[in-house]
């Protein structure tokens, strides 16, 4: 934040900022004290009056300087704060020599700081707003001082554990003839005989049940625009709602056949594939996801969307406590610990920072872009883009290698378009061959025949009217 008289004086309030006038009484400072240390910290610039004008400590009415300096330690006792203070020489409206007086407040990323009247408040823009009991609660969970994941289900029971998910944990650990009872209890997911949440989302029949938002939705899109009404081009919508071993394992089989491979011809000639996206990079977005979302957000689900052109991952809640955007690939902190231990038990979960490094790595390896982390609308967006533009590029070089180049020029735009489908896929149908160039059925025949005729692909069929027949490259 700039440190000059001209910004105190005119910079607008806003998360990070804000100016009072040194008559305001010290007591009453202690809101926004409070509400900057819950949000992300600010500076409170006092000595100053809501237009701008410097007041400074000599004006009639002002309180003294160390009133403000002893204000946070005198009546935040329960949960003290961190303040740096600095006294800015400054000239007052009146000409006098004066001093404005600064506060740096450090945000606390561990503690929910609460005001001498055990109200909570949060820097909301410029505003510093009072917390409802919800909303505390809420930051609490943020804070790590509560975790939603050790509430209580209430009508839960070990009647609603899936015993299959248990055995698969017992096989992991070692533990063939350990109750399940006690397995939970050892991992503190049963109290009293009701489940915690973190049991429910673990080891749960049918976690929906309690917690309609445990789930996660595939959604794929025809192009790179999502659409709507009779423009709509989803096609093709999954949801898994199981307990969260299950999600994982369920959603990884069917993505994997959602993704496309490319073929192409390496510098000694022999064929090579290359997946759209690294496994490892969107596996461990949705696993990573199922660790580390706010599942306190009822109503919000992780959503996986797929365009031609990218993968978008979307988490509710955002990142968890000290871990920010630009630290995330540095920085370890779990909002649900016990979950993230017993899917690391699974073997799936590493510390948070390990695995979005290796997205990095994975995403790298395959020459793409590094992916992109921010936080929409209250959740968390992991966005994955592949480079479909330059694998065509890279298949029509193969091609090339493999035709010459002078036969591959010599085709038109259509049968270079076969060509690269028939590369990629191993074979094709006329009514393949329509979809992909958008002529009639009879324009695809002759493009498919003129290309047999030249021998660089071959029909197979029992007969000319034969509905299984297709072509393959030569």
């Amino acid at each position: 934040m700039p440190n000059t008289i001209e910004y105190f004086q005119f910079a607008k309030e806003n998360q990070f900022f804000d100016r009072k006038s040194a008559k305001v009484e010290p007591k009453d400072i202690i809101r926004h004290l409070v509400a900057f240390a819950n949000a992300n910290g600010g500076t409170l610039a006092i000595g100053i009056e809501n237009d701008g004008s410097i007041t400074g400590f000599r004006v009639k009415g002002a309180h003294s300087i160390e009133d403000y300096k002893i204000i946070a330690a005198k009546h935040l006792t329960e949960t003290p704060i961190n303040i740096n203070f600095s006294e800015v020489a400054v000239t007052n409206i009146n000409g006098e020599n004066d001093i404005i007086l600064v506060l740096e407040i450090e945000a606390s990323y561990r503690t929910v700081i609460k005001s001498f009247d055990h109200e909570v408040y949060l820097r909301q823009g410029d505003a510093s707003v009072k917390l409802t009991y919800e909303q505390r609660t809420q930051l609490l969970y943020d804070r790590g001082q509560r975790y939603f994941e050790d509430e209580i289900i209430e009508r839960s029971s070990l009647n609603d554990v899936d015993e299959d998910i248990v055995n698969l944990y017992r096989k992991h650990m070692g533990l063939p003839d350990k109750p399940t009872h006690e397995i939970l209890e050892a991992r503190g997911m049963i109290v009293d005989g009701k489940l915690t949440t973190a049991g429910v989302l673990l080891f749960g029949k049918n976690p929906t049940k309690y917690l309609p938002q445990a789930r996660l939705r595939f959604i794929r899109y025809d192009g790179i625009f999502a659409q709507t009404g009779k423009r709509l081009n989803i096609i093709k919508e999954q949801t898994f709602d199981s307990a969260i071993p299950k999600i994982i394992v369920e959603a990884r089989n069917f993505i994997n056949t959602q993704m496309r491979e490319f073929q192409y011809l390496n510098d000694e000639g022999v064929f090579e594939r290359m997946p759209e996206y690294p496994e490892f990079a969107w596996f461990e977005g949705i696993v990573n996801a199922l660790a580390h979302r706010n599942y306190s957000m009822y109503g919000e689900h992780i959503r996986f969307i797929m365009f031609d052109d990218r993968i978008e991952i979307y988490s509710p809640g955002l990142l968890p406590n000290i871990v920010t955007i630009e630290n995330i690939r540095h920085t370890r902190y779990s909002r649900n610990p016990k979950i993230a231990r017993v899917l690391s038990e699974f073997g799936w979960v590493k510390e948070m920072n390990e695995g979005v490094k290796r997205i990095y790595t994975e995403m790298q390896s395959l020459f793409l872009k590094d992916p992109v982390y921010s936080e929409p609308g209250h959740q968390v967006l992991l966005l994955l883009e592949n480079n479909v533009l330059n694998r065509y590029v890279r298949i029509t070089d193969s091609l090339k290698k493999k035709l010459t180049s002078e036969i591959f020029d010599e085709l038109n735009d259509d049968e270079k378009l076969i060509m690269q489908y028939l590369f990629m896929n191993g074979n094709i149908t006329a009514r393949q061959t329509m979809t992909i160039t958008g002529k009639s059925i009879v324009t695809a025949r002759k493009s498919l025949k003129n290309l047999e005729s030249r021998g660089l692909i071959a029909w197979h069929g029992n007969h000319n009217n034969d509905p299984t027949q297709y072509y393959t490259l030569v």
